[in-house]
């Protein structure tokens, strides 16, 4: 979220908060970028990235309590 945020306001990119930021969420907001489709000048995929991670999390949540 701090990323879609930062991405508002004018910020450098050479910023060691936003390097950190891109290389942290990079790896998880770029596959997803390949496979959404394209729409315009909003960028959907962190977006995506958040709902999967919150689905992700519910999911092993669940299969962490479920008795063996």
């Amino acid at each position: 979220m701090a990323r879609s945020l930062l991405s508002w306001f004018p910020i450098d990119q050479s910023s060691p908060l936003y390097q950190m930021l891109f290389r942290v969420t990079e790896p998880i907001i770029e596959p997803l970028r390949r496979v959404m489709p394209n729409t315009g000048m909003m960028d959907l995929s962190p977006l995506a990235a958040i709902i999967v991670l919150i689905v992700i999390g519910q999911l092993v949540t669940g299969l962490a309590t479920t008795p063996a």
